[in-house]
């Protein structure tokens, strides 16, 4: 038992400061508490006090009163593995680490820090534009986890602290829940009232839009169902006249005017005061969520920026749509509420998991479809996805979907502007018309995926890059100069779809349903009839509408204001599939005696129903572009309410996703993320080639050596100098430069941010200080400094495979564990390292793409 009095030794100076009850001190009181328990008859010596004058040079009194604290808490366990082990190891002579004035007891503050192993503020945090250790947040969350379930039952206190930290998870969502149904619905109403206000005012109430100025009118007509006295176009107000040439000048300056103004404050207001809120945010949500770290990405200052801006885009008349920037303002609320809430706040894994959700309630609150934005975020932008998150994203999605219902913001009691019920069944003989639709909808999105693409590389690459408001002001300008002659590019996008998607009936007014009655040649508001003038109008504006949405599109989407993608696609897939309809009911109707139509089409009965191809090429188009299938069937299908069109909806979108992906494999913002450079390893991509590990590592050949550390023969200055001299981001440390034997891998950051609070805190740390990552301090002269001690920022298991293994196989680990780098070995010695870059580059390359050019800048 001999054995017990070092530990008494060790923290003597300590039980100098910190008496116990009894007046002896704590860690006496410990040992003698062991001594007794273990039987022996030998009593712990008394406390070895440091001088005073000794513990103020070292360490100020209340830090080391502090850490006796702590020390009486942690040590019982300590010693007793002590006392019943007999582990204790003996200081080493002739250290000046293990001596104090000269030689007997060891330096009780050194030892201190030893063995209670404080965390270092700041060390296992990360740099922006960088990737997060998934393995190490998990372990970091799991510690936490067996740490509140040890605690629980000590007090009630304790048990109140985990059931709410069992429960943060669904109060964070909840809260995301709440925020994105709110704001969509702000931004719903806003754009709204903002889009009819480029046409006209409301006398009666300035907030309201055209639609809600002439709901309590009484002298509206049912063909001029939009005109009421107290709406005024801006000729009434400024010329006041309504008809004549001079009217439809004024109103398509006042359109002019309007759009562009919107489009000008917009980009103003991106450039100035958020960068990160242009686009459509998909591509950067999907690369976050991998791993990857954007600051201010997901800030509050993006969140409000990119609220008030979308509203100005979409009100500015520009082809594109608010759904996509719907789920980065949704991931904004999400990131924001999961900083009141540690469990999240300080693990970017666990914050990944609230991010998911968030995703899917902004498709929920864009689409009113909650159970397309759980699959959404399923198949299309998470990257980690456990089962408790599909309940979080489900109970996420709905009550988001719950607050935006409650808003009511489209006054038709539905989540979206464009929600359709159709009632008559479709048949076996109009598949072959959907195909061709799922055929159009898969060339339009290879067509814009490589338009698209080769644009915004070239806005990269010029000068005209360097004005996004001049770009934006161009845009807006071609945009409303073309779209205001023709009604179907002059509406607001969400409407023009709604009035597509609509089935024609006795309440519709559109031209679309101006038939010409078989029996009296008058006007008759249903389908299947023979087409009236209105009919043969509107398909040639439909044509010019569809050719003016697909070049507008391709040029306006990666502009620097919000921009989304879903409702321009769904716009031309729309045009396209009512257009397709027309043809094949007046084709059924001067035709039903073929092969085709006989068995179903009677003359008079309903056969053919536009709005359903209208509905299905929206799809097609859609899942061209993204190459979505599962959630966007299951969005469309939210949308009309009808189960009986799921086989047309799953036959266009699988052709649609066959054809595209016969052009290229990757969806729009796949596309985006490689251009942009992101460090983003796509699970849906097939790696198929035959490399090994040694081809793809680093250093190769005629590169310079790894740059390593050795675990206990560098000095302060000589570590600074190879973190100086080079831009890794981390080192592996091996036992001697002669063995190569590795022992772990250590951060770049840790190792900075360890130094400087080495330097802050702790006396006698000096350049030519030794650092080691041992357990123990190497044997070094009696004269030398204090060293420093690294081991707790080391990572003591870091993946390693051996030179032989197939690249494949570590592609799908880095996929599966989300790693950042993989030390590559050969028989046990350290040969080179393998990160998530270095995989990227070497998959360009059997592509056939310069492996530089990918990488983000």
């Amino acid at each position: 038992m001999a054995l017990l009095r070092k530990p008494a030794a060790l923290y003597g100076c300590c039980g100098g400061i910190l008496k116990s009850p009894t007046g002896r001190s704590c860690t006496s009181e410990i040992v003698s508490h062991h001594a007794a328990a273990s039987g022996s008859k030998e009593k712990c010596q008394p406390c070895k006090a440091c001088d005073a004058s000794q513990i103020r040079s070292r360490e100020s009194a209340p830090q080391l009163a502090l850490m006796c604290v702590r020390l009486c808490v942690q040590m019982t366990q300590y010693v007793l593995f002590c006392v019943h082990t007999e582990h204790v190891r003996p200081a080493r002579a002739g250290s000046n680490y293990a001596m104090s004035n000269g030689g007997g007891a060891p330096s009780s503050s050194t030892h201190l820090l030893d063995f209670l192993e404080e965390p270092i503020p700041g060390v296992g945090t990360y740099d922006d534009f960088h990737t997060i250790d998934w393995v190490r947040e998990k372990c970091k969350d799991r510690e936490r986890h067996r740490k509140i379930n040890s605690k629980k039952k000590e007090s009630a206190w304790e048990f109140t602290k985990s059931l709410y930290d069992a429960w943060s998870g669904w109060l964070v969502v909840t809260l995301t829940g709440l925020a994105s149904g709110a704001l969509a619905g702000l931004i719903d109403i806003a754009a709204d009232w903002m889009n009819d206000l480029k046409e006209g005012v409301c006398l009666s109430a300035l907030w309201f839009n055209h639609e809600q100025c002439c709901w309590t009118s009484n002298e509206t007509t049912f063909a001029e169902r939009d005109k009421c006295p107290q709406w005024k176009s801006w000729a009434e107000l400024i010329l006041g006249q309504a008809e004549g040439p001079g009217s439809y000048i004024m109103n398509y300056f006042m359109y002019i005017y309007w759009a562009l103004s919107f489009a000008f404050l917009a980009v103003c207001l991106v450039k100035v005061f958020a960068p990160y809120a242009c686009g459509s945010g998909i591509p950067e949500i999907k690369t976050i969520l991998s791993g990857f770290i954007i600051r201010g990405y997901l800030g509050k200052w993006t969140l409000m920026i990119k609220t008030i801006t979308l509203v100005l885009a979409v009100a500015s008349g520009l082809s594109l749509g608010k759904e996509g920037p719907l789920v980065h303002v949704a991931c904004c609320c999400g990131n924001i509420f999961s900083y009141l809430f540690p469990k999240y706040s300080k693990n970017e894994a666990k914050k990944r998991e609230v991010l998911s959700a968030a995703s899917a309630a902004g498709v929920s609150v864009a689409f009113g479809a909650p159970i397309g934005g759980v699959l959404f975020s399923l198949e299309e932008v998470s990257y980690y996805f456990p089962l408790k998150t599909l309940w979080r994203s489900f109970f996420a999605a709905l009550v988001a979907a719950f607050v935006l219902r409650s808003i009511n913001p489209f006054g038709n009691s539905r989540l979206v502007l464009f929600y359709v019920e159709y009632h008559t069944p479709w048949y076996l003989f109009e598949l072959l018309p959907f195909i061709l639709l799922g055929v159009f909808g898969g060339l339009w999105g290879a067509f814009f995926i490589k338009a698209n693409i080769a644009w915004c590389r070239r806005r990269k690459s010029t000068r005209f890059g360097r004005y996004p408001v001049l770009e934006v002001i161009l845009v807006a300008a071609i945009t409303a100069v073309v779209a205001f002659p023709n009604p179907y590019t002059r509406k607001n996008t969400s409407e023009l779809i709604k009035e597509l998607f609509t089935d024609c009936g006795p309440l519709e007014s559109s031209q679309l349903c101006q038939y010409r009655s078989q029996m009296n040649g008058t006007k008759a508001f249903s389908d299947d009839q023979p087409a009236g003038p209105g009919v043969y109008s509107a398909m040639w504006q439909l044509c010019l509408a569809l050719i003016f949405k697909i070049i507008m599109t391709i040029f306006t989407f990666g502009l620097k204001v919000p921009s989304g993608l879903f409702i321009p696609s769904m716009a031309i897939g729309a045009i396209a599939g009512r257009i397709v309809g027309i043809a094949m009911e007046q084709l059924a109707y001067y035709h039903h005696d073929w092969f085709l139509f006989k068995e179903w089409c009677e003359v008079g009965a309903d056969c053919i129903t536009p709005g359903l191809y209208a509905m299905v090429g929206a799809a097609a188009c859609l899942g061209g572009v993204t190459r979505m299938t599962v959630s966007l069937v299951i969005i469309v299908f939210e949308l009309t309410g009808g189960l009986e069109y799921i086989v047309p909806l799953m036959a266009a979108v699988m052709t649609s996703k066959w054809v595209g992906d016969a052009f290229g494999r990757e969806g729009i913002y796949e596309a985006h993320i490689r251009l942009n450079g992101y460090p983003f390893l796509d699970s849906k991509e097939e790696f198929t080639h035959t490399t090994l590990a040694r081809e793809v590592m680093r250093p190769r050949r005629n590169d310079p050596p790894l740059a390593v550390l050795t675990q206990d023969d560098l000095t302060v200055e000589e570590l600074q100098g190879i973190i100086n001299e080079t831009s890794y981001n981390g080192f592996p440390v091996i036992v001697s430069k002669e063995s190569q034997r590795l022992v772990g891998f250590a951060l770049r950051r840790d190792i900075t941010i360890a130094i400087e609070n080495a330097r802050r805190k702790q006396e006698g740390i000096v350049l030519n200080s030794r650092v080691y990552f041992t357990q123990h301090a190497p044997t070094l002269p009696a004269d030398s400094p204090r060293p420093l001690k690294l081991r707790s920022i080391l990572d003591m298991s870091p993946f390693t495979v051996t030179d032989h293994t197939p690249m494949e196989i570590v592609v799908d680990i880095f996929r599966k564990l989300g790693l950042r780098q993989c030390l590559v070995t050969h028989n046990g010695r350290l040969l080179g390292i393998i990160t998530k870059k270095d995989i990227l580059r070497h998959m360009a390359q059997m592509a056939n793409q310069d492996p530089e050019s990918i990488m983000f800048n």
